[in-house]
């Protein structure tokens, strides 16, 4: 495990799935976690709870990260409370309706890269400043492997994620002078409520039924890609940045997905 102690790490749409994976693995690891939602106060909470019986630290902070007034106040409060944010896990997202490039209008496109890119990038550019003072910081940007299999009916959301990957390579290069490191992860199909919605619309199957057919036996789950951010967050990785990690077992051996 990674030595995260000392560190402060936001993490958004952490109150579920991969997020609510990443938020309690850093904190196993020693970080104090600010835990962002959009919305579901009750599932925060449950994993806040869940961190401090642990052992560990975490705060739950309510923000839609499309809501730049929203997110400047979390960001305030996050200072005020738990000090200076070091490590930044944008993995905050939503999914896009299913519908074809023709059958597609531009405010699909535009929400999802509120959500996907605009927002994730304005929490960025106010946690700079404060990052740019610590001896390391860290972005870990998750985005998915559907950038690399543009499916049909998946435009806005890959394009979404396919520019947020553009803009953390950039952010890599410009920022490495201050010690700020910017990775990518890019899970696969995950066994989360999302995952399993995905799962039922393109193969009309469980995740449960789809796991023989994924490499080790089973579809990734949520721990997977935790171990990944941490890694990326450790001393083990400081001469990483820029990178861009798939989380997907080198792919399903089915093709259903």
């Amino acid at each position: 495990m990674a030595d995260l102690k000392g560190r402060v790490a936001l993490v958004t749409g952490g109150s579920r799935g991969v997020g609510r994976g990443i938020a309690t693995r850093l904190a196993a690891d020693g970080a104090t976690v600010a835990l962002n939602y959009r919305r579901d106060e009750a599932a925060a909470d449950e994993v806040v709870a869940a961190i401090t019986a642990a052992g560990g630290t975490a705060v739950g902070y309510r923000a839609a990260v499309d809501d730049a007034d929203a997110v400047a106040a979390m960001v305030a409060a996050i200072e005020r409370d738990l000090g200076t944010v070091d490590l930044l896990v944008s993995n905050a997202g939503t999914a896009s309706r299913g519908t074809s490039i023709a059958d597609t209008g531009p405010e699909e496109y535009m929400r999802l890269l509120r959500v996907h890119t605009l927002g994730p990038l304005e929490l960025v550019r106010l946690l700079l400043p404060g990052m740019r003072t610590r001896a390391r910081s860290d972005v870990v940007v998750i985005s998915s492997s559907i950038v690399g299999e543009t499916p049909p009916g998946g435009a806005p959301y890959t394009m979404a994620k396919a520019a947020l990957e553009a803009a953390a390579r950039t952010l890599a290069r410009e920022e490495r002078r201050h010690g700020v490191r910017v990775n990518i992860v890019a899970p696969g199909l995950v066994a989360t409520d999302m995952g399993s919605r995905l799962a039922a619309a393109a193969a009309g199957r469980t995740i449960e039924e789809l796991d023989p057919s994924y490499p080790f036996g089973r579809v990734a789950r949520p721990d997977d890609v935790a171990g990944v951010v941490a890694f990326l967050a450790s001393t083990d990785a400081d001469y990483l940045t820029g990178q861009r990690i798939q989380v997907d077992a080198g792919g399903p051996d089915s093709t259903l997905l």
